[in-house]
């Protein structure tokens, strides 16, 4: 119904094109890969932070921006908090 409408405009206003969340040790990394009128995807780099290093990179894959906001609004929920850049790639990857 409209609660749901009045989330989803939220969300989006708080999911720029490019934004970070982190629960304090993993860390999402959105960035746009295609952005224009008729196809918006997002890269997704999920990456992990320990102590004293770099952080490790896990995984990217390519998300739709719809698919985008409904992991960052389930993080959310989740008690992941927007957190400034963690990295600036290329860290150390092992992304498959």
């Amino acid at each position: 119904g409209t609660g749901m409408t009045r989330v989803s405009s939220r969300i989006w206003r708080e999911l720029p094109p490019e934004a970070w969340i982190s629960d304090g040790r993993q860390v999402l990394h959105f960035r746009p890969s295609r952005w224009d009128r008729w196809c918006q995807q997002l890269e997704l780099i999920t990456g992990e932070r320990f102590p004293g290093q770099p952080p490790l990179l896990r995984h990217r894959r390519i998300l739709l921006r719809t698919e985008a906001l409904a992991l960052w609004a389930e993080k959310r929920r989740l008690g992941w908090q927007p957190c400034s850049p963690q990295w600036s790639l290329p860290p150390r990857e092992v992304i498959r």
